[in-house]
């Protein structure tokens, strides 16, 4: 029996030149969600404010906004994006005549 540990790893490993690709190395790459974050975050995090779930999704879009500033031709990231907005949607109850 394949262990699925390892099955996990074996995908990851083919993954990682992929999203090297796309997004630069992670240090890059999470350099720059560290800095959207920071931005975003920054008035909560002088202020000692808890992150909430609306935080959460706009951090996740700025994540995408990351991916995209290095590769914004990759259709995934705009993908995610969109998803990340339909979620708010839903988890807010969002009227859209707001």
């Amino acid at each position: 029996m394949e262990r699925k540990g390892k099955i996990l790893l074996e995908e990851a490993k083919l993954i990682i030149d992929a999203r090297g690709d796309h997004y630069g190395s992670p240090l890059e790459n999470w350099t720059r969600i560290a800095n959207l974050w920071t931005a975003y975050l920054g008035h909560k995090l002088k202020d000692g404010e808890e992150i909430t779930p609306l935080d959460h999704g706009l951090m996740m879009d700025l994540v995408k906004t990351a991916r995209l500033i290095e590769s914004p031709q990759h259709w995934d990231s705009y993908l995610d994006k969109a998803g990340y907005a339909a979620a708010g949607v839903e988890c807010f109850n969002v009227d859209h005549k707001d």
